[in-house]
This record gives C-alpha cells, sequence and structure tokens, in this order.
C-alpha cells in the first residue's frame, strides 16, 4: 500500500523528470521501513497491555 501511496503519482501524473525517478525508487525504501516501524509499535503495544488477573476468566461487566 506504501508504495502504491508514493510511487503511484509518478505513474498517473505528469511530474517533473526528477519526481518521476524518484518516487517509484523511494516506495520500496519506505515500504519495509514503515512496516516494521509498525510491527514494532504493535509489539510494544501489546507487552506493556499487562495481564490479567485471572487467566482464562472475564471481568463481570465484559
Amino acid at each position: 500500500m506504501v508504495f502504491g501511496a508514493v510511487a503511484g503519482p509518478a505513474v498517473l501524473f505528469d511530474l517533473p523528470d526528477t519526481a518521476e525517478h524518484l518516487l517509484p525508487l523511494a516506495g520500496p525504501v519506505l515500504a519495509p521501513v514503515l512496516f516494521a516501524a509498525r510491527v514494532v509499535g504493535v509489539l510494544l503495544r501489546f507487552r506493556t497491555a499487562g495481564q490479567p488477573s485471572q487467566p482464562g476468566r472475564t471481568s463481570p461487566d465484559s
């Protein structure tokens, strides 16, 4: 998705030569970087979520 968002305008629109050459190169570079950042963010959030007080049981409010 990131690759399409970054490189797509170079295909769809008439851009200056430098932009038409740089955008398709920036897409494959940014996509794995943003993917790794997303994975790390989710893992850090999961780690700090904490454990329930009674594993396997839900609270009466749920």
